[in-house]
């Protein structure tokens, strides 16, 4: 095991580890049945996209863990299945058969990326001071995500509204709102008293003793329950239905059957990647450089090593080829998740918590009930806490100077309010050249983040011309 993972080298220990593994899966166990719903809107099979979002995440996760040895989890994204689903299916008139090629399509160019140092590139021209707006706004973000899925945020439509809702904070008569609180309560305490002395394995159990004793209080409330159990038999009856649709002639021969649609193909299939690209690399800044994952001496191997020479490498590499194989299974795009980030303040470090999380996976198909029994109640109040941590990082930005607050502001506001991290970076690559351009300092803007703002421009122009 040491061996292996380098423990010792990393400043962790199995129990820690395993600990942080449990952590990150609970944290981000909801896609088992928010995968499906989702893609189900777009035709497919529900007990085939069970199992096929199961299946991606343990090879993406695994591979993440062994070859690059690092804590992060992979999974299908949920903002990309939404794009998927509702975008391009229903909103393109694509089929889901076709939008599964184009995902393919998207990881295949997410590792030649990845393999000609691009990705690597790009991550090594982002400013210091937008580095901290990223990790800072990511903590805004996976906040802000544990408050909204939680519903504690509430949106009431309105049409005469400019958003078309009203947003409030909702009434908190709600079993599962009071649970929330109950869980918010617990978790703070747990973690500003961080178990000293004789507690030992428990001083970085907190957030997972935090979710158990909220689903355990749950269980009189009637929140915590197993009624969505899933007929194992009947999922492996459909999986044949996804598995290597892409080949099919609904696949690829139909996706590129009709030449007038092909410039609409092609600008889907950037869009899936640019998203897809921006999601883990925010994901790897906003975690990996404060924890110490990635450190200064891994990117200057990163740089100057050939092959995959740094943990860096490795972890893009593992995240590009996750994405194809979670297409050829049958399921949007697999992506680098966010909630690792409740591993890792577990005290994570190692790919020793991946394998964790991917064995937890594994059982999730067989112990199903059980892991669905966790409520969102239970496993939002940690985001909250983790994006209250995360948040450290605005200490690093000096607000004073406007040229910097800009667009670090921007950055880390378009994330949550966007919902998304890639277009948070959009936003804030597209202020800094901005900034740059009013100083005169142009010339201190990489090239590379210069291409990058166009393709953000091009991005948004295209989906809006489409």
């Amino acid at each position: 095991m040491e061996r292996l993972f380098k423990l010792r080298e990393n400043g962790t220990k199995v129990s820690t580890e395993v600990i942080a593994g449990l952590t990150t899966f609970f944290a981000m166990a909801y896609i088992i049945a928010v995968n499906p719903n989702v893609l189900t809107a777009a035709g497919m099979p529900w007990g085939a996209v069970f199992l096929a979002t199961i299946i991606a995440a343990i090879i993406g996760t695994l591979v993440m863990g062994l070859f690059a040895n690092v804590p992060y989890a992979l999974a299908p994204g949920v903002g990309l299945n939404a794009f998927f689903t509702f975008t391009v299916v229903k909103g393109l008139n694509f089929t889901w058969q076709e939008a599964m090629a184009m995902v393919f399509v998207c990881g295949i160019i997410n590792v030649l990326i990845t393999v000609t140092k691009l990705r690597k590139m790009i991550i090594r021209s982002i400013p210091p001071m937008l580095q901290h707006a990223i990790s800072g706004g990511i903590g805004i973000f996976i906040a802000y995500v544990g408050l909204v899925d939680i519903g504690i945020i509430h949106f009431t439509p309105d049409n005469s509204a400019r958003s078309g809702a009203n947003i409030s904070l909702a009434t908190l008569n709600s079993p599962t709102l009071i649970l929330f609180l109950i869980g918010l309560f617990i978790a703070v305490v747990l973690t500003v008293l961080k178990f000293p002395g004789k507690w030992g394995v428990l001083n970085k159990g907190s957030f997972i003793i935090a979710m158990l004793a909220t689903t355990v209080i749950g269980i009189p409330m009637g929140i915590t329950t197993m009624s969505h159990s899933v007929n194992l038999g009947e999922a492996f009856g459909q999986l044949p239905q996804t598995f290597l649709a892409i080949f099919t002639p609904q696949g690829f021969p139909a996706l590129f059957s009709n030449p007038a649609k092909i410039p609409l193909v092609l600008v889907t299939i950037f869009a899936f990647s640019l998203s897809d690209t921006f999601d883990t690399i925010g994901t790897f800044i906003g975690t990996g450089r404060r924890s110490g994952i990635f450190s200064q001496a891994d990117e200057e191997a990163m740089e100057n090593g050939k092959g995959f020479s740094s943990k860096m490498d490795k972890a893009l590499f593992a995240d590009s080829t996750a994405t194809s194989i979670g297409a050829l299974i049958g399921t949007s795009n697999t992506t680098t998740y966010i909630e690792s980030a409740a591993g890792i303040a577990a005290g994570g470090r190692t790919g020793l918590t991946s394998i964790v999380v991917a064995v937890c996976f594994l059982l999730s198909a067989v112990l199903s009930p059980f892991v669905s029994a966790i409520p969102s109640a239970a496993t939002a109040p940690i985001l909250v806490i983790v994006g209250c941590m995360m948040m450290s990082a605005f200490g690093e930005i000096e607000w004073s100077d406007i040229s910097v607050a800009i667009p670090a502001f921007f950055t880390s506001i378009f994330m949550a309010f966007a919902y998304s991290i890639s277009y948070g970076i959009a936003a804030g690559f597209i202020t800094y050249c901005i900034t740059k351009v009013c100083r005169k300092e142009a010339k201190d803007v990489h090239p590379i983040i210069w291409g990058v703002a166009i393709l953000f421009i091009a991005d948004l122009a295209l989906q809006a011309v489409f």
